[in-house]
Parts: C-alpha cells; structure tokens; sequence
C-alpha cells in the first residue's frame, strides 16, 4: 500500500466495513473466532460422560486436564479474536507510530504464541484420544471429540498466518511523508540553525568613505605637505 503505515493510511480516513470484511487479515481473524467456538463448545456440551461412574469424566482418557487446557485455550483465544477485530476497526484512526507499532507487536506475539499454544493442544487431545478405551460413553462423544482435535489443528494454521499477516505489516514499516517532520523533536547529534543572514529590513542609508583627494599628500606621520 503507497503512502501507508504499518499497513493503515493517513488516520482520519473513513471506515468502509465492506472491504474491511473482504481483507484476509480479518477473514483469518473470523475463521479463528470460529474453530475456537467448535473446540470449547463441543467439550464443554459433549466432552464429559459417565465411565463405569455415576460422576462426568472427560472423554480424552478420564484426564481432566486435557479437557481443561482445550476449553482454556479455546475462551481465550474466542475473546482475543473479538479483541483484535476491534483493534483492527479503530487501527486506521491511531495517529501515533508508535501505537500502531505497538498493536502490530502485540499482535504478532500473541499470534504466534496462540499458534503454538494450539498445537499444543492438538498432540495433547490427539494423544489421550488414542489412549481412550472404547465403550458406549465414549462412541456417543466420539463426533464431538474428534471435531475438537481436528479444529484444534486448524486453528493452528490460522493463527500462524495471522501471525504471518502481523509480521508482514511490521516488516512495511511506516512511510513518514504521511506525517509532519516539525512535529519530531531535533535529534542529539543535529546541529543548530543557521544565523539570519539579514533582519529583513533595508535601508537606503549606506555608509561611503570619503574621496580621494589627488592633492593631499599624507606623510607616514600624519603631517600634509601644503600644495604649490
């Protein structure tokens, strides 16, 4: 983008929702909202059944944690696609190069650490599903447990490309013709302005010294010879 920042224009530009939609940023951001909506909720409504007790277990071979750790991870990454939805909304009104390089930062982080943290939970479901004994329980669960583990890897790859996304915008840098270069304070090794060469006012009084007279003979002492 030409004239951009971190990949915004000039702030103070309007907002139109239709190419915002349209952007792949925000499409990666929606698909995300989206996988982590099916892993938490697919837990939290069909993950826990009853093995030989009359108490729920999780259906990821009785351990808890596994459950726990998936449905953690899906909440919190529900609310920071919300988050950064917003974000990006209002990331063309920050007039601030610093803030906007800020949120890029921020987002590239936490982009990349819910990548790793999702693929985490994907060996860690994949694993004690593997290790689950079959049983009735466990065959009624069987959709809800898979569909977990299966959007749990692909929201591996969204976040991943999100933090692609970030790392491209922070690697755009800004274009500084769109702000003011008397808004930035001199730095330390710049010198100082230059002296006036003038007031600016003229005068038309000019200072001349006197005429050379041909018949003046000035001694070396000061003494005048007198004319002839």
């Amino acid at each position: 983008m030409e004239g951009a920042s971190f990949g915004a224009g000039r702030a103070g530009a309007g907002f139109d929702p239709i190419e915002f939609l349209k952007q792949p940023q925000t499409i990666l951001r929606i698909a995300s909202w989206v996988f982590s909506v099916v892993v938490f909720g697919s837990i939290v409504n069909e993950g826990y059944i009853n093995i030989n007790s009359p108490e729920l277990h999780c259906v990821y071979n009785r351990n808890e944690d596994a459950c726990n750790y998936a449905i953690s991870v899906g909440i919190i990454a529900f609310f920071a696609c919300v988050f950064f939805i917003i974000l990006d909304i209002n990331f063309p009104q920050i007039s601030s190069v610093k803030d906007r390089k800020k949120a890029v930062i921020l987002d590239m982080g936490f982009s990349g650490l819910w990548s790793f943290l999702w693929f985490v939970c994907f060996c860690f479901l994949a694993n004690q599903w593997q290790r689950t004994p079959k049983g009735p329980g466990v065959n009624q669960a069987a959709d809800a447990a898979r569909a977990a583990i299966a959007f749990s890897f692909f929201s591996i790859i969204s976040w991943a490309c999100m933090a692609l996304k970030a790392f491209q915008r922070f690697r755009l840098g800004t274009d500084m013709s769109l702000f003011a270069t008397d808004n930035f304070a001199p730095g330390p090794d710049a010198g100082y302005p230059g002296y006036p060469t003038g007031s600016g006012i003229e005068t038309t009084e000019t200072y001349q010294s006197p005429p050379f007279t041909e018949n003046a003979d000035v001694s070396p002492k000061g003494y005048q010879a007198p004319s002839y």
